[in-house]
């Protein structure tokens, strides 16, 4: 149920936003807008406020803000051209479409702004163990020592550890660390060693052999430190998005990897059950995602849409008619090929113990 329920807040709040990006532009813009609902289908709730309605549909899996003239402008009176979406210059419509993806990724970047507020569990460097034969055993390294510094580079995280050991190249290195109140300082040559990394290739990389003892701090940043670490940290999953979506267009990454709502369900309710910061975090990582998807161009999506309004800015014309027609029905199987692949892809991973 918690799995059910955390699914439910993070897809809700997030498409929320998304739609608010397109109906706040739509706005400026003057643009009348007939409709604001949160997911698709028959209307589960509603309410009219202005010329506006607000609506609650039954299919939680996106949403949709629905502008005068969309669908065209033969039947509107002269009034309603005037503040009809296709009314408006390529320019403008491109801001308004564009506006549900970036509120999406300017929402990421305030959350993991929050995350770092509120507070982050950071590993310390204190070693758990030392692995048998590797070169950290060999020269004289033990479990519960705590590693202060690297080539006198002082030390306290375990990830801090991690990189300046990658960075190494495989040099020696002049490890300090804190042992029954004494202090020592330890050469160690790191091996390199080949294993997976994120994406499932082979990457080869220097390591000394030691293992984290699992104790952390919690490390909270001011709002200063956090805008610039937040900021950072959205530029790294935007950046991680594309880099993995351009290796499952080269099949570099299993279609199997895909996941749909039930993996949402499941990872949110996980998520949730860690803490708040772990929380917001999935949920900053779910908005970036969902932004930079709605980004690329595909008919049917936001960034399908883009293309459109960009030739006709350049262009001066519009795309024909027949042309959109035939886009939106190949970005609609795409889409619905997508979404068929998540579900399976869910359903073989925890119904059929194939994942």
């Amino acid at each position: 149920m918690l799995s059910i329920i955390s699914a439910i807040v993070i897809l809700g709040v997030l498409i929320f936003v998304h739609e608010l990006g397109h109906f706040i532009f739509a706005k400026l813009f003057k643009v009348g807008v007939e409709k604001f609902s949160l997911g698709f289908g028959p209307k589960i709730l509603g309410k009219k406020i202005g010329e506006t309605e607000y609506l609650l549909s039954a299919f939680p899996l996106g949403g949709y803000v629905k502008m005068v003239g969309e669908a065209g402008e033969d039947d509107l009176s002269e009034e309603d051209k005037a503040r009809s979406f296709n009314s408006k210059s390529p320019l403008q419509r491109i801001i308004i479409v564009a506006a549900g993806p970036v509120f999406n990724l300017v929402f990421a970047c305030l959350l993991f702004i929050l995350v770092f507020m509120v507070g982050v569990p950071i590993g310390t460097s204190k070693i758990g163990t030392v692995v048998k034969d590797k070169p950290a055993a060999r020269a004289g390294l033990k479990a519960n020592d705590l590693i202060t510094a690297v080539n006198g580079k002082a030390v306290s995280q375990w990830n801090a550890l991690v990189k300046a050991i990658m960075e190494s190249g495989g040099k020696p290195l002049e490890i300090t660390v804190k042992r029954d109140n004494s202090s020592l300082t330890i050469q160690v040559i790191p091996e390199s060693r080949t294993q997976k990394n994120l994406f499932g290739e082979d990457v080869t990389s220097p390591v000394i052999g030691v293992v984290p003892s699992g104790e952390f701090v919690i490390e909270r940043l001011g709002p200063v430190e956090a805008l610039v670490k937040g900021s950072g940290q959205t530029w790294d999953m935007v950046k991680l998005t594309l880099l993995s979506l351009g290796k499952i267009a080269s099949r570099a990454i299993p279609l199997d990897t895909i996941g749909g709502p039930i993996m949402i369900a499941k990872l949110a309710g996980q998520q949730a059950t860690a803490g708040l910061a772990s929380f917001l975090a999935f949920m900053a990582l779910l908005s970036v995602n969902l932004g930079i998807l709605n980004l690329l161009p595909v008919p049917i999506l936001d960034g399908g849409h883009l293309v459109f309004f960009a030739w006709e800015l350049v262009f001066r014309r519009p795309v024909s008619i027949k042309s959109r027609e035939v886009a939106q029905q190949v970005g609609l199987v795409l889409l619905v090929g997508l979404m068929v692949l998540a579900f399976y892809n869910d359903i073989a991973r925890y119904f059929l113990g194939q994942g």
